[in-house]
């Protein structure tokens, strides 16, 4: 008997454990059950017992704060993006959902907004949505949309780069909603110390006085006013030669002698005449003083007069025919060397004479220019024919080599060649140091008319980016490439249309080392 006495007692013990568990468990499961008013009341007494901060001091307002961190956590994760059926971002708060899409197949840049409820497309009109697009530098843009088709359409184009915080507010069935992501595009972040160690420097877009200009092509030529070929003007044999091609040369010196059977003709003429004209001189003289003594009679005096006078007129006609062809009077007993003389100062551009050659009066046999001036023939094309003027200003430079000049329009050809349909625009430019070559091709810029335009930056900052022209809006420590519409330039400015204001700083030298940095960014184009 007393072997079973504690087995009796923990068989008891083990029926009372069960019998409280079972009791335990049912009233655990009754409580969340409970309804009515009572049971409501003395749950929201107990809540409210667990925030009282008197009762439980600072970690009940840490339980209250993390609950509130959670509740929040919930309702943004509630409102984040995921991508839509047309491939946009879809927000979803409770059961309505707005799906937004940058839409640009065959249409400039476009909003364009799905909304749904319980997963299902509504019908666009059911909402009204306003989206507001917040740029670097720039005001907040306002889009509003109407119905078209299954979706709603923004009234805006959004212009590029598509790099902006947007903002969206919706209205459905009385209840507002509102959503916000920011989306970057060709954006990159550098210091002012970065910008320069990379040798970077900004300007500020402003305005500007910007010169049209026509560019042609052209020829430097031989000044034709200041070109002289050279003719001996007497046929003869050539004895001597003291110049070269290149020599420069002055007026009236020497360039070649000639041995030249007519003019000593022309010499032996002349000397005959002078001692004729001497007798006649001499015989004059004679007959007057016996006519004023009345030893002989007045015709003889007045024949020796006239005969005196025709002497005299024989000498100065040899004496000009001489000297028009370039001759001198004879040196001691030698008729025959003729002297061929520089007309002009310049330079010796051809040489067509050697030693022994026997030469006629017409022989080119020297080309002398002065190349201090030199002609630049352009071609202009009929259609520019309208801002081409005569005293235009120009500016004349070389691919050949890094020099420019600048002159004017001296002469516009009246007639249009039947070939080339063009006309001849000719520039008298100086040439001191013998730069400007004759047959050199050169690129003549002609400035038709200057213009001041509101809105200007530097031809050197305009970099390409896709299919963009843009250059670096300057941001704090921003850089965003601003794709631009452009204008006028004269090679140094160019005028902007569109897509930067006054004000606004850009990154003008070494700006390729910006576009360098957003290619190892790998900016995205996002919609």
């Amino acid at each position: 008997m007393a072997s079973t006495t504690p087995r009796k007692q923990w068989l008891m013990i083990a029926a009372v454990v069960a019998i409280g568990l079972a009791v335990a468990g049912l009233i655990l499961s009754g409580s969340p059950g409970q309804s009515g008013e009572e049971g409501h009341g003395d749950s929201h007494e107990e809540a409210s017992a667990h925030v009282d901060p008197e009762h439980h001091g600072d970690a009940s307002a840490e339980a209250h704060e993390e609950a509130d961190e959670h509740a929040d956590k919930e309702h943004h994760e509630a409102v984040a993006p995921t991508k839509g059926e047309h491939g946009g971002k879809l927000f979803t708060e409770g059961d309505y959902a707005l799906e937004v899409t940058i839409f640009e197949e065959g249409v400039e840049p476009q909003f364009r907004l799905y909304t749904y409820l319980d997963g299902k497309l509504l019908d666009p009109a059911d909402s009204t949505v306003q989206v507001t697009l917040s740029r670097l530098g720039q005001s907040a843009q306002i889009i509003n949309f109407s119905k078209e088709n299954d979706y709603l359409r923004g009234d805006a184009v959004v212009v590029e780069p598509h790099s902006f915080q947007v903002s969206v507010s919706a209205k459905h069935s009385g209840k507002s909603y509102s959503f916000s992501y920011e989306q970057v595009e060709a954006r990159v972040t550098m210091t002012d110390a970065q910008l320069e160690q990379g040798g970077v420097t900004l300007a500020t877009a402003g305005p500007a006085k910007i010169a049209s200009t026509l560019q042609v092509l052209g020829e430097v030529r031989y000044n034709g006013d200041r070109t002289v070929q050279v003719t001996p003007q007497l046929a003869g044999r050539v004895d001597s030669v003291a110049v070269s091609a290149g020599d420069t040369v002055r007026k009236g010196q020497v360039l070649a002698k000639i041995s030249s059977q007519a003019l000593a003709e022309l010499r032996g003429e002349l000397l005959a005449a002078q001692q004729r004209s001497a007798l006649a001189r001499t015989t004059y003289a004679r007959e007057k003083q016996l006519w004023e003594e009345k030893i002989s009679a007045e015709q003889d005096f007045l024949q020796a007069q006239v005969a005196m006078q025709e002497a005299a007129i024989t000498v100065q006609r040899v004496q000009q025919q001489i000297a028009s062809l370039g001759g001198a009077p004879a040196k001691g007993q030698n008729l025959t060397e003729f002297e061929i003389r520089a007309p002009i100062d310049g330079v010796i551009t051809s040489k067509s004479i050697s030693v022994g050659e026997v030469l006629k009066e017409d022989s080119a046999v020297f080309t002398v220019s002065d190349l201090s001036t030199v002609w630049v023939d352009s071609t202009v094309a009929a259609k520019d024919l309208g801002v081409i003027a005569e005293g235009q200003n120009v500016v004349v430079s070389s691919s050949a080599f890094a020099a420019t000049a600048k002159g004017s329009i001296a002469y516009v050809s009246a007639l249009v060649g039947a070939q080339t349909r063009s006309a001849t625009a000719r520039i008298v430019l100086a040439n001191p140091d013998r730069v400007w070559r004759p047959g050199l091709p050169v690129t003549v810029e002609v400035v038709a008319e200057e213009n001041d335009v509101p809105v200007a930056v530097a031809v050197e900052a305009i970099q390409t980016i896709r299919d963009w022209q843009v250059v670096f809006g300057r941001f704090d420590d921003q850089l965003e490439a601003r794709p631009l519409e452009l204008g006028k330039s004269d090679g140094r400015f160019v005028e902007v249309i569109s897509g930067l204001k006054v004000g606004d700083r850009y990154a003008l030298k070494n700006s390729f080392l910006i576009k360098a940095e957003l290619g190892k960014a790998g900016a995205s184009h996002d919609h």
